[in-house]
């Protein structure tokens, strides 16, 4: 396999990181809808609940371990009580809120293909992975919390005990964009056992080399959690690649290694920043993708991660992984609430268990 990606890892993560910004903001965007206007117009409940998670406390960033969770009921889930459904986790891209993502990609998607026939009624559950460096990659760090644990088995298991869901991973789906499509491989991989289908929207992260950048150099001088939030969006993010892969309890008050050091790369540090790239960690737990029932992955020919994703593709294929890839006319942020309705949704109403 050639990995056209390795010179590409931090320009294209850098852009999905603007790129994720600008979706981020809930005003002036005409692709967010309003929680309150969302709300009004569905025909299925829309619920904002708070899950703590024990694999998130103590977490040294001092990020809340109570999440918000919206999770989304279908129209019939009132009207039939004796009714289960299966459920699609979604994950959001770095820079957003959950609430912000179920406004623009998530339930007005599903009814929609719901009333032209193309989707089933399902239950949605959108996590809040926000952190104090607006993201936490959905990984497992002493700095951010274990969020795999907290996904794939706190979260699963509040749903699943206090709603009526269809508790089998043949009826579990997980689908996320940007960052959230790296944390739906990377939680997918490690938990087959809880999934069995997996979506991934213009995933990030696929080749981190960590190589020396400017926004690399200029996050040396932070020296407190004061400092970061002044940052801009896009210089924060080395500080959230580093909370989540290269966090160091010793090392306060930040508690990250940074891959530099005086304009210089640190490889140990950078090493551990590749071990959590997805064409890494694939090395390790291809063993367990080739235990879903169907994995999809799509992205943008305009999107700056079209290249690391068709190395993916490429990757899933060699590793004798079934799965399906697909590109679309549009960058990182323009189809993805199009995609959800028309793409994704769709996948799992055809691959998941919708009977007990």
């Amino acid at each position: 396999m050639t990995l056209r990606c390795c010179g590409l890892a931090l320009i294209s993560t850098a852009l999905l990181f603007a790129q994720d910004r600008g979706a981020a903001r809930p005003r002036g965007n005409n692709l967010i809808q309003p929680l309150p206007e969302l709300e009004k117009s569905l025909k299925g409940k829309l619920e904002r609940i708070t899950v703590h998670g024990t694999s998130l406390e103590g977490n040294l960033e001092g990020d809340s371990a109570d999440r918000d969770v919206f999770v989304y009921l279908p129209p019939s889930y009132a009207r039939e009580p004796n009714r289960r459904y299966p459920v699609v986790y979604t994950l959001h891209g770095y820079g957003l809120h959950a609430q912000q993502w179920v406004g623009f990609a998530n339930v007005s998607g599903l009814e929609k293909g719901i009333a032209a026939g193309i989707s089933r009624e399902m239950i949605l559950v959108s996590p809040d992975a926000f952190s104090l460096h607006n993201g936490s990659f959905y990984s497992d760090s002493k700095t951010t919390g274990d969020w795999e644990t907290f996904l794939a088995v706190e979260l699963v298991h509040y749903i699943d005990s206090h709603y009526r869901t269809i508790p089998d991973r043949m009826s579990r789906g997980l689908a996320g964009h940007s960052m959230g499509g790296y944390g739906t491989f990377r939680i997918g991989m490690k938990h087959p056992e809880v999934f069995s289908s997996l979506y991934a929207m213009s995933a990030c992260c696929m080749l981190d080399t960590a190589e020396v950048t400017p926004a690399m150099t200029q996050v040396e001088t932070i020296k407190t959690k004061e400092d970061a939030l002044k940052l801009s969006f896009n210089q924060k993010s080395p500080l959230a690649r580093a909370a989540a892969w290269s966090s160091n309890p010793a090392n306060p008050p930040l508690f990250i290694d940074l891959p530099v050091r005086d304009g210089k790369q640190r490889p140990v540090i950078a090493a551990k920043w590749m071990a959590n790239s997805l064409l890494v960690m694939l090395q390790e737990y291809a063993p367990n993708l080739r235990k879903m029932k169907a994995i999809e992955m799509s992205v943008g020919l305009q999107d700056a991660l079209l290249e690391p994703n068709r190395d993916m593709d490429e990757a899933l294929t060699g590793a004798g992984i079934a799965h399906h890839f697909e590109t679309f006319e549009g960058d990182h942020n323009g189809q993805v609430g199009m995609n959800f309705e028309t793409k994704v949704l769709p996948f799992f109403s055809g691959q998941l268990a919708f009977a007990q």
